[in-house]
């Protein structure tokens, strides 16, 4: 097992070394310090002196990649790349363009995140795996034919028609909850329900259609037929045998997401007023604060590595043969 983890580690840092470089690429090369300072300070205030000390505010006035200036290690280290890029690798993010601490607003920014990303996980495994096995124990008939036609139209929506949808419906007309907004502490759960509905409803078409494909495919199998001709109920059948064995790849989509809930999302995180990470990607962005988008795009990057580890590891746990390829 260490050895199998060890090898999949030594994949992942090239792709995560990869990320880091084209972004240092994109933000410093493609788009240089000069015209960050120019977006930034805005086209009536630039100025040669106004660049250079909004650079040196910063600590964009290093040279790139080496420094002839300094001596010894300072050559290397006294650089933009060392300082903005390679630190990033030890999660010293620094401090944004507006002078606040990354880290800590990562770390106050990451509960609200979580706070919507989990139930939506959870209640949309609960509903997706439930309406899936419905479907299936009625295959082939008109239900189950109503319900593919329904997710494939619910596929075919926007998420963006949910979110509008569902604050119009839910908290403008039936005023079931706010439209938008949070709370520290236990008031939260009140706006958290309404993106925690919407967030579960957009997710029912995909989600449900998926699974309803895989219990399918189980259903095909020879072990299935089998316990059928042993006389088991169809119900025992689809609960104790399809369910069991189509949980692993169940287990591995679920596994792969986990990381990336940390990320929030961008957009039920802006229409809803939630301060969690996504907003704080998107406000970034809108902001041209390169600072932090840099330190989100490489956090995101480790996360998404983190998440195809554990799923190696969960498949490792669930099939002992993984292990030797």
């Amino acid at each position: 097992m260490t050895a199998y983890l060890l090898r999949r580690l030594l994949y992942a840092l090239p792709i995560l070394i990869g990320v880091n470089l084209i972004t240092f690429v994109l933000f410093f090369v493609v788009n240089s310090p000069d015209d960050m300072a120019r977006m930034q300070l805005g086209a009536k205030r630039v100025t040669p002196e106004a660049v250079t000390a909004w650079k040196a505010e910063r600590g964009y006035d290093q040279p790139l990649l080496f420094n002839g200036q300094a001596e010894g290690l300072g050559r290397l280290t006294e650089t933009i790349f060392f300082d903005k890029s390679l630190r990033l690798f030890v999660f010293d993010f620094g401090a944004s363009d507006a002078g606040r601490d990354i880290s800590h607003d990562i770390g106050q920014r990451m509960w609200p995140s979580l706070a919507v990303a989990v139930p939506v996980l959870l209640v949309g495994l609960l509903v997706n795996i439930s309406l899936a096995l419905f479907l299936v124990l009625f295959r082939g008939g008109t239900l189950d034919l109503t319900g593919v036609v329904v997710l494939v139209a619910l596929l075919s929506i926007s998420s963006l028609f949910y979110i509008i949808g569902g604050q119009y419906l839910l908290g403008k007309l039936l005023r079931l909850a706010p439209i938008s907004g949070y709370d520290l502490g236990l008031e939260a759960w009140k706006f958290l329900v309404l993106p925690v509905i919407i967030g579960v409803m957009g997710g029912i078409g995909s989600g449900a259609r998926l699974y309803r494909t895989l219990f399918l495919e189980e259903a095909q199998k020879d072990y299935v037929r089998t316990a059928r001709a042993k006389g088991l109920g169809e119900r025992l059948v689809l609960f104790r045998h399809i369910l069991g064995n189509a949980l692993i790849p169940i287990l591995t989509g679920v596994v792969v997401v986990l990381p990336l809930l940390f990320m929030g999302s961008l957009l039920t995180e802006a229409f809803f007023g939630i301060p969690g990470l996504g907003s704080y990607t998107l406000d970034a962005i809108n902001n041209q604060d390169f600072a932090i988008v840099r330190a989100m795009v490489f956090l995101g990057s480790v996360l998404y590595i983190l998440g195809l580890m554990l799923t190696d590891i969960s498949y490792t746990l669930v099939d002992p043969r993984v292990r030797l390829s």
